[in-house]
């Protein structure tokens, strides 16, 4: 694909995609124009880079939709001075908007080949400030907690509450709720020490995580 060809689809992807889908912050809008998700997505995929539906990266994993990505970092509100923990780091394309606004990211994949691959394409965008980390998060992760932001990028049947316990007061966590076919794109802000604010912002369908418990649990 020609670079002329490749800035007119990325502008596309922002007018017709993203921004139609309430994206309006213009640093979220600054970052997806400036970061190549072209090169984030598997050489096979690469003509698909910006399409509006997820792209297979491998294990059964997926990049998220663009606007699904877009939506997911600007409702998280992230300031220059936040901790973020990302709970499933992917092809890292997430973890380089993440980590544009936000002074540090921690993210955690449980596949050690994509967790490889991300931090290759990390480096060669010269992203420093994520420390990426093989490991299982999807039910909290105690190391640096805790976190002013976490952004889960896989569906849990349930919302974890050692992930809730991992977040400081004020602290917000972006996760998609439920089963297929009914799943809900939560807000989880902290109130206090024992109290989260949980808002819905809207339907949508994401892969479940791997590592979540995919049942709920049994309410009497």
């Amino acid at each position: 694909m020609a670079d002329m060809n490749i800035e007119k689809a990325r502008h596309n992807m922002v007018e017709q995609q993203i921004r139609p889908w309430d994206v309006l912050d213009q640093r979220v809008l600054d970052l997806v124009l400036r970061i190549p998700r072209e090169e984030f997505v598997p050489a096979e995929y690469r003509s698909m880079a910006f399409v509006d539906m997820p792209l297979p990266i491998g294990h059964g994993e997926v990049m998220m939709e663009p606007k699904l990505e877009a939506r997911m970092v600007q409702s998280l509100a992230i300031q220059p001075g936040d901790k973020v923990l990302e709970v499933g780091t992917g092809s890292g394309y997430v973890t380089a908007l993440l980590a544009g606004l936000a002074a540090d990211v921690v993210s955690v994949e449980i596949e050690p080949e994509l967790l490889e691959q991300a931090r290759q394409r990390l480096t060669t965008h010269g992203i420093s400030n994520a420390v990426l980390e093989q490991g299982d998060a999807a039910n909290g992760w105690d190391k640096a907690q805790p976190y002013d932001v976490i952004a889960v990028t896989g569906s849990v049947a349930a919302l974890p509450r050692e992930l809730k316990e991992n977040m400081q007061v004020g602290g917000r966590m972006f996760v998609v709720v439920g089963e297929s076919p009914i799943m809900e794109a939560m807000l989880v802000t902290r109130i206090n020490a024992n109290e989260w604010r949980e808002e819905v912002l809207f339907e949508t369908l994401l892969p479940p995580l791997k590592g979540a418990s995919q049942e709920k649990p049994f309410v009497f």
